[in-house]
C-alpha cells in the first residue's frame, strides 16, 4: 500500500505511465483524456504523471480488458495453458470458468487439475465448482460429487462459487443435497450460477428466492426480461452452437444493460482462434447497435462485479492494470493486450515467452473410455413398418432440439437408417464403467450421406456418443475410440477418415492449441466428405444431444430423455 501511495502522489515514479491515450470510463460512459499510472501491475493514478517507462497509446483507446463470464474450457478442448494463448490476444484477460465437464468424468481429481494447470498463467482463471455431477439422476457419468465433496474446494483462492446449477427438479423438490451446496456456497460468501433453460417465470422465482443470481441460457427476449426483472444477472450467450446474442441484444438498454453480461459457454478451438471469444460478441453488440462503451462495460465492470471481482474490470486508481489499447472502437481492433500491467498480446499474437507445460496428469486422466465389446444386436431398434418413432430434430445453431414423431424405415422389424429422409442411428454408450448401458435413437438434421461419426464430448456426462448410417461403422468407431482414448472420429466403411485424440478425460488434448487446431481442420474435411451439414457444427451439436436438461428431446446411455416431461420415453409410438 505505501508503495502504491508514494506512486500516486507522485512521491515516486510509476513503474508504467501511459501517456496520449483516450481512456473509456466505464463508470461514466465517457472518453477522457489523460495519464495512467501503473505500479506492481495495479493502476494507481489517473491524470498528469511520469513513470520509469513509458508507453504512447498514440490516441488510441484504453479500455478495461475482457472477462468471460461463464465458459468451459474443455469445448475448446485444449489445457487450460493452451487457452490462454488464445483467448489472450483477443483481449481476454479473465475468464469465470466451471469444469463440469472433466469433474463428470473425472470428479475432484479433474477439478483439482484444471486447478492447478491453470495457475500462474497470464490468464486469470477462475472457476466456480460443479454443481450438478451427474447433471441428472437420468443418466450415468463419472462421478458423484455430493456437497461434502465439493465444501473444501471453497478455501482455494481462485474458487468463486456453485457452478450453474442445472437440476432445477432438485431445487424445486428441496432436494438435501442440493441445498447444502447452496447453503455451503452461501456460507462461505460465495457466487451460485444458474442453468435455467426452458423455464418460466413462476422457476425463477424459486431460483433467485434460494440466491441463484446468473442465467446463462435465455434464447428468446421474453425469457432474458423476465430474468433481469427477477434481479438475475443475464449472461448474452455466443459460442460455437447456441449462438443467442442475435435474440437477445435487442433486450439491452441503457437503463438495464448494467445488469447484462457476455459468456462464450462453449466454443470450438478453431472459432476461438478466428472468430474470436467476448471481443466477438462486443463486436456483434456494436453491429446491432449498442453503444461501443456499454457493450466494453458489460465485457468488463458488469461482470466484475456479478462475481465480486472488485479489483477488476476497470481502468481507475487500485484497479488491476488488466487493460488493452484498441485502435478502432467501432470495429474492436485490439493493438495491445496488458494483463497486471505486462504486454502479453500484439497485433493477435502471444507474446509470452514461458514455457508452459501440463501439470502432471493422473492415470484415471489418461484411461477414461471403459466400453465393452459392442454388436449388431447392441444397436438393434425394434420397429415396423410405417409404425411412428419419436425423434430428435437438431435446431442449426441451437442447443434445444424439436420432438418429431415420423414414420421410420424399417426391414425385418428392425430400423434402417434412412439418408433420403435424414434420419440416423443415435447411440450413447456408457464410457465410465462396465454398466454396459446403451442408449438408442433417432436424430434428424446431421444430413450425414455415409459412415459415422462419434465423439466422447456428450454433455454433460461424457458418454460415448455417435451417429451414422450402418451399424458397421458405429461399431468400428466404437473399437476405435478404446484405441484412441477418447475424441472426435469420422469414419466409412470401417475406415478412419479423421481423428483428434482427447486423453485428457477424453475431452483435452495434450497437444499444442496449433496442432489441435490443425486436426480439426482434416475433422471439418472429412465431414464435408461424408456429407455432413455445413450449416452449424455436427460435433458441436452431437455432443449437446446427450444433455438432458435442454429441451426438447435428449439421448442418455438409459435410452430417450423428453426434458419438457423430466422422464424416459418409449422410441416408438404407440
Amino acid at each position: 500500500m505505501k508503495v502504491r501511495i508514494d506512486a500516486s502522489s507522485k512521491r515516486e515514479k510509476a513503474d508504467v505511465v501511459i501517456k496520449n491515450g483516450r481512456i473509456i470510463d466505464v463508470f461514466t460512459s465517457d472518453i477522457i483524456q489523460a495519464d495512467v499510472a501503473i505500479t506492481n501491475g495495479v493502476i494507481v493514478g489517473i491524470g498528469d504523471y511520469d513513470g520509469k517507462e513509458i508507453i504512447d497509446a498514440k490516441n488510441h483507446y484504453i479500455c478495461p480488458s475482457f472477462i468471460d463470464s461463464h465458459v468451459h474450457i474443455e469445448s475448446s478442448m485444449v489445457s487450460p495453458q493452451e487457452f490462454a494463448k488464445v483467448v489472450l490476444p483477443h483481449g481476454v484477460t479473465t475468464i469465470i470458468a466451471d469444469p463440469h465437464e472433466i469433474a463428470n468424468v473425472s470428479g475432484i481429481k479433474g477439478i483439482q487439475y484444471m486447478l492447478d494447470s491453470s495457475d500462474q498463467l497470464p490468464l486469470n482463471v477462475f472457476m466456480m465448482l460443479p454443481s450438478c455431477v451427474p447433471a441428472t439422476p437420468y443418466e450415468n457419468a463419472g462421478a458423484i460429487l455430493n456437497a461434502s465433496d465439493l465444501s473444501p474446494l471453497y478455501d482455494h483462492p481462485r474458487v468463486l462459487g456453485l457452478g450453474e446449477v442445472m437440476d432445477y427438479p432438485s431445487v424445486a423438490s428441496a432436494s438435501e443435497d442440493m441445498l447444502y451446496k447452496i447453503h455451503d456456497a452461501h456460507s462461505k460468501g460465495k457466487k451460485i450460477d444458474g442453468h435455467a433453460a426452458g423455464l418460466g417465470s413462476d422457476a425463477i422465482n424459486i431460483y433467485t428466492a434460494v440466491g441463484i443470481k446468473t442465467d446463462h441460457e435465455s434464447v428468446t427476449a421474453q425469457e432474458a426480461v423476465d430474468r433481469i426483472r427477477r434481479g438475475m444477472y443475464l449472461i448474452i450467450r455466443q459460442g460455437s452452437v447456441a449462438k443467442d446474442l442475435p435474440n437477445l441484444i435487442g433486450v439491452v438498454t441503457n437503463r438495464n444493460s448494467r445488469r447484462c453480461l457476455f459468456g462464450t459457454d462453449d466454443k470450438h478451438i478453431d472459432d476461438l482462434i478466428h472468430e474470436g471469444s467476448i471481443d466477438h460478441h462486443v463486436r456483434l453488440a456494436i453491429q446491432y447497435g449498442v453503444d461501443p462503451i456499454i457493450a466494453i462495460q458489460m465485457a468488463s465492470l458488469n461482470a466484475a462485479e456479478c462475481y465480486g471481482l472488485t479489483e477488476k474490470g476497470a481502468i481507475a486508481p487500485g484497479y488491476d492494470a488488466d487493460f488493452l489499447i484498441i485502435k478502432d472502437l467501432q470495429r474492436m481492433e485490439i493493438d495491445q493486450v496488458y494483463s497486471r500491467g505486462k504486454l502479453v498480446a500484439k497485433e493477435g499474437r502471444y507474446l509470452v515467452n514461458h514455457k508452459t507445460t501440463l501439470a502432471d496428469i493422473p492415470s484415471s486422466l489418461i484411461n477414461s473410455v471403459h466400453i465393452h465389446d459392442i454388436n449388431k444386436s447392441d444397436l438393434s431398434i425394434n420397429i415396423t413398418t410405417k409404425q411412428k418413432a419419436n425423434i430428435i430434430e437438431i435446431i442449426p445453431n441451437s442447443l434445444v432440439t424439436n420432438h418429431l414423431i415420423e414414420e421410420v424405415t424399417s426391414n425385418q422389424g428392425q430400423f434402417v437408417p434412412s439418408i433420403e429422409k435424414d434420419q440416423l442411428k443415435l447411440v450413447v454408450i456408457e464410457r465410465h464403467s462396465t454398466k454396459n448401458n446403451i442408449g438408442l435413437g433417432i436424430v434428424k438434421g446431421l444430413r450425414i450421406k455415409k459412415g459415422a461419426i462419434a465423439t466422447t464430448i456428450a454433455h454433460d456426462s461424457h458418454n460415448l456418443i455417435a451417429a451414422g448410417t450402418n451399424d458397421e461403422d458405429l461399431i468400428f468407431a466404437s473399437e476405435e475410440m478404446i484405441k484412441m482414448g477418447g475424441g472426435l472420429l469420422v469414419v466409412e466403411n470401417q475406415q478412419v477418415l479423421a481423428s483428434l485424440p482427447l486423453t485428457i478425460s477424453g475431452l483435452l488434448s495434450e497437444h499444442r492449441f496449433e496442432i489441435v487446431n490443425e486436426q480439426l481442420n482434416v475433422i471439418n474435411h472429412a465431414l464435408n466428405e461424408i456429407g455432413a451439414s455445413a450449416e452449424f457444427h455436427p460435433f458441436l451439436t452431437l455432443s449437446f444431444l446427450a444433455l438432458p436438461v435442454i429441451p426438447k428431446l435428449k439421448m442418455t446411455d438409459l435410452g430417450l430423455f423428453d426434458v419438457t416431461k423430466f422422464k424416459h420415453i418409449e422410441l416408438t409410438v404407440k
